[in-house]
């Protein structure tokens, strides 16, 4: 139930300062959403991505993928998606409807692949074969991967990488908060908010 208490303007400021601490808080559930895209067979395809950038003027939110991989593909073709964020710390799921563009080069990609080239998850848009590709071999232990990420950075010395800045202009949000008081429920879209039953 809507607490009359608390200005409607409030809830989305709250809900854009709390994506803004996800991008501080590296231990924040919601730094790792999960995306949800549409495939060419019309399968929904859900994975994790990690919440790279938000501007609440914009209101736009960006996470990086490889240029190759699947989702790319369905975005070129379909660019709707869905952001799911659930935190069990503050007991709340919250669901961005938006449209995307995806950019794999310009001046955003090289300062955003600029952030990215000196940390351990370089290695993840340097690799010979795209996402998802057959590999012939079982692949080594998480922790061999993280050692060996710094290899495939040194040998790219022409700079080239397969790194893809996906931006998302969010459309609407959708609130759920759980409580043994009651739950709460709410949309902004078109800068308004709507106060729904759970």
């Amino acid at each position: 139930m809507h607490d009359p208490a608390h200005p409607d303007h409030e809830l989305p400021q709250r809900l854009w300062r709390e994506l803004d601490q996800a991008l501080q808080q590296r231990g924040h559930a919601w730094r790792t959403p999960v995306l949800a895209t549409t495939d060419a067979e019309g399968w929904a395809q859900a994975r994790t991505v990690v919440l790279r950038a938000v501007d609440p003027e914009r209101a736009q939110l960006r996470f990086y993928t490889d240029s190759r991989s699947p989702q790319v593909g369905e975005l070129v073709a379909q660019p709707r998606a869905t952001l799911v964020f659930w935190s069990s710390e503050l007991q709340w799921q919250l669901r961005v409807q938006g449209r995307c563009e995806v950019r794999t080069q310009g001046v955003e990609v090289e300062e955003a692949w600029d952030r990215v080239r000196h940390t351990a998850s370089a290695g993840d848009y340097l690799t010979a074969t795209a996402p998802g590709s057959a590999h012939p071999a079982p692949m080594p232990s998480p922790q061999t991967t993280r050692a060996t990420h710094s290899e495939p950075a040194a040998r790219q010395a022409d700079g080239s990488h397969h790194l893809a800045v996906v931006i998302v202009q969010v459309v609407s949000m959708d609130w759920l908060a759980l409580s043994r008081a009651g739950h709460q429920r709410a949309r902004w879209q078109e800068g308004r908010l709507t106060w729904l039953v759970p």
